[in-house]
């Protein structure tokens, strides 16, 4: 059976707010991204949103499709720079179903865009669909 993905995550605008939130979560306090004058000494126009903060707005629709418990794999490649008052969207797509070491598994390919239409973030990863004779 071909796994048909859900509608796409949006989110945004992308406030300083959500940024210094991301940031006190995940640890990473660069200035870079939500220090004006730091970022502007650094050759920006303004901070820039965390590209872990996208990476992990693709992971949450990805497992909330697929489930969290049923991850194997899952990379990034980071693409385009996302900044404060950008919407970014969230999708993927089926990229591959087969069974190896026992398990049906799919691959997925991943995207999260700009309200630009350019690619923030690309993933990959890869997912259980069955275990152990159980369907997901």
């Amino acid at each position: 059976m071909t796994l048909v993905p859900p509608p796409p995550l949006t989110a945004g605008p992308l406030t300083m707010t959500d940024i210094v939130r991301y940031q006190g979560a995940s640890g990473d306090m660069n200035p870079i991204h939500h220090d004006e004058i730091f970022a502007r000494q650094a050759g920006f126009d303004s901070p820039l949103v965390l590209g872990m903060m996208q990476a992990g707005m693709l992971a949450t629709w990805a497992t909330d499709w697929l489930g969290a418990e049923k991850i194997r794999r899952f990379r990034v490649r980071f693409v385009e720079q996302v900044w404060p008052g950008d919407t970014v969207t969230c999708s993927g797509s089926v990229q591959r179903e087969y069974e190896e070491d026992g398990e049906q598994k799919v691959d997925i390919e991943l995207v999260c865009k700009r309200q630009t239409g350019g690619v923030a973030v690309l993933g990959w990863a890869t997912f259980v669909k069955v275990r152990n004779g159980a369907s997901s």
